[in-house]
């Protein structure tokens, strides 16, 4: 199984045991802002959980979707991603119950996911998308060292209306490792 630890932190492979608290988290009216309804759905959340536990086992691996799971607890208390594209590029996201969010938690997760993409896969470059009304997202992946590359107008439809989305970038070359 994949681990990657922070002090506070265990990043590990998805397990068909998480997928309660997935589908939990999932159904928080605050996580479901920014989504289409139908993604919120819990049969969604419970596909995907199988999705991820099978991606674990892809050779070779091009998703990394891991549990995030509070040292001090053993709690799931959410996910972060890293996906390998062409290019050596990859793509990133996160997402966290609302019992840990303003804990600093998705940064150290993010910040440990991003440093083994980089310096263990050999990334070039990690970008995140989002709805660009996503002020938290947004936040922490300025706080990453992200910059925002791209501002798209009307992009998505969902919940009835047009949403903005922006796309945030960060270059190997100008990763810190912490």
């Amino acid at each position: 199984m994949f681990k990657l630890e922070t002090s506070r932190l265990i990043l590990r492979d998805m397990m068909l045991s998480d997928e309660s608290k997935f589908v939990a988290m999932s159904q928080d009216a605050k996580f479901q802002r920014f989504y289409d309804e139908s993604d919120c759905e819990p049969n969604k959340y419970r596909e995907l959980t199988q999705l991820f536990v099978a991606q674990a086992n892809e050779l070779p691996r091009q998703s990394y979707q891991l549990a995030v799971e509070s040292k001090e607890t053993g709690m799931f208390i959410g996910t972060v991603c890293l996906r390998l594209e062409v290019n050596k590029e990859a793509s990133m996201g996160c997402a966290f119950s609302r019992e840990s969010q303003g804990t600093k938690l998705s940064f150290e997760a993010a910040q440990a996911l991003a440093n083994f993409g980089f310096f263990e896969l050999g990334v070039r470059r990690i970008y995140a998308e989002t709805i660009s009304k996503n002020f938290p997202a947004i936040k922490l992946c300025k706080s990453l060292g992200m910059r925002q590359e791209a501002y798209f107008k009307e992009h998505r439809f969902f919940k009835g209306k047009w949403w903005d989305t922006t796309t945030l970038a960060v270059l190997s070359t100008e990763w810190v490792k912490e």
